[in-house]
């Protein structure tokens, strides 16, 4: 790669209540158009659980020492499709036992089709939301993948994006994505996925993922700005970390693993022992992020005891422009000077 600088978001999976707020900001902007209408470049789903598409941690792709591996192409019925409602019929024209559901058919699967159903066994049952758009990764399985040279990594931010002139559909990139985040339109008959927001990005406004989510809970910026929340999170203190790094393509989306009440006894007594069990944790982030969850927990005392914690004034980000890094123009601002350019082109 010959990127002059990387892109980079922060994820805390602690603050993040599985509102949607991300994903229908998203929705709104990008997959409104014919042929996305089963598209959500940003799910928000329940771990454990499938996601989407269904089962993807087991449908291969990327990686393992260097290597290529074979990846399953997700069927439509694996992402869910977009479901028509008897909306009409239900809520203005049918007695009071109507009930909201799909046209035509039964769906047997959708984005949050397990949504808050979660693991373990009552007392010490868990769950946490985790929040996916494309890693934009910086060894991008699905750019080596692409016969057509469709997809590439743009130097001046690291997002990978698809031109679709030169796509031909082939929907090797899709097998060749761990982390299916790739869509196939098939009215255009082209690959489609996040774009983390580059239009937005150029003119210095914030995802519409990170400025519209209500828990601050995603942080945005340059991996190489030293002062900045994301260098600060992922190298400093080594407490954000990728989703599957086995899968060897350097994502370049990372997480703030979620910490979690004690487990209780049979009595109901809590005992020192995890909520999450770490082997479930490890499964997701690796090794790593046993001494991630310490320091948290440490810092977390810390702060709760008056004392002072970088870290932890960081995560809570007070300061709500502290989160975007660079970008931190109002998308307001950028619609009026738009407005202005082209009345003076009118004029």
């Amino acid at each position: 790669m010959t990127d002059k600088r990387q892109v980079a978001m922060v994820i805390d999976l602690n603050k993040c209540i599985g509102c949607q707020t991300c994903t229908i900001a998203c929705k709104t902007q990008w997959t409104n158009r014919e042929g996305m209408e089963g598209m959500w470049w940003n799910t928000v789903s329940t771990s454990p659980g499938e996601g989407t598409p269904k089962g993807w941690e087991k449908m291969g792709g990327g990686f393992r020492k260097g290597k290529a591996q074979p990846g399953k192409l997700p069927k439509q019925g694996e992402f869910g499709t977009a479901w028509n409602f008897n909306v009409e019929e239900a809520l203005f024209q049918g007695d009071k036992h109507d009930t909201l559901g799909p046209i035509g058919g039964d769906p047997n699967w959708g984005t949050n089709w397990d949504e808050d159903i979660g693991g373990g066994e009552y007392p010490n049952s868990f769950q946490f939301y985790i929040p996916r758009i494309c890693n934009h990764c910086t060894k991008p399985a699905c750019m080596e993948a692409c016969p057509r040279g469709a997809i590439f990594k743009r130097e001046e931010d690291g997002i990978v994006v698809i031109n679709e002139d030169h796509c031909r559909g082939f929907r090797f990139c899709q097998e060749a994505c761990p982390y299916k985040e790739i869509y196939y339109n098939t009215v255009t008959g082209t690959s489609q996925k996040c774009i983390m927001c580059a239009p937005r990005l150029e003119e210095g406004v914030p995802t519409a993922c990170s400025r519209q989510c209500p828990g601050r809970v995603r942080f945005l910026g340059f991996l190489d700005d030293e002062d900045g929340p994301i260098h600060k999170l992922v190298y400093k203190y080594k407490v954000a970390m990728a989703l599957h790094p086995e899968y060897e393509t350097e994502p370049n989306v990372f997480y703030i693993p979620p910490l979690a009440p004690p487990s209780f006894d049979e009595e109901g007594n809590p005992i020192d022992e995890d909520r999450i069990p770490m082997d479930y944790l490890d499964s997701l982030f690796g090794p790593a992020v046993g001494p991630a969850i310490d320091l948290l927990k440490a810092e977390k005392a810390k702060k709760k005891a008056g004392g002072e914690s970088d870290l932890m004034d960081t995560l809570i980000a007070r300061n709500w422009l502290d989160l975007f890094g660079p970008f931190t123009t109002n998308p307001k601002d950028v619609a009026k000077t738009l407005e202005e350019r082209v009345q003076n082109r009118q004029g």
